[in-house]
């Protein structure tokens, strides 16, 4: 592989793994995911159980649709 190649292949991981943190920060933040209708939180003692059922829904549907938008405007 051309090093050409190789610096724009690492860049554009680098550029995706700047996102994918962003992301991970601003979710930190908010106060709705995670406490969705749906969502199921256990708690009984030292145990705890978090199954954030709904919120992983809405994700997967947020992602499908930025991933979709992406990959037509790259065929354009």
């Amino acid at each position: 592989m051309p090093y050409d190649q190789l610096g724009k292949l690492l860049i554009g991981a680098a550029v995706a793994l700047f996102v994918v943190g962003l992301v991970f920060v601003l979710l930190g933040r908010t106060t709705f995911f995670g406490r969705l209708p749906g969502d199921i939180n256990i708690s009984n003692g030292n145990f705890t159980c978090i199954a954030p059922i709904a919120s992983m829904l809405v994700l997967s549907l947020l992602l499908t649709i930025i991933v979709n938008i992406v990959l037509r405007l790259l065929n354009k």
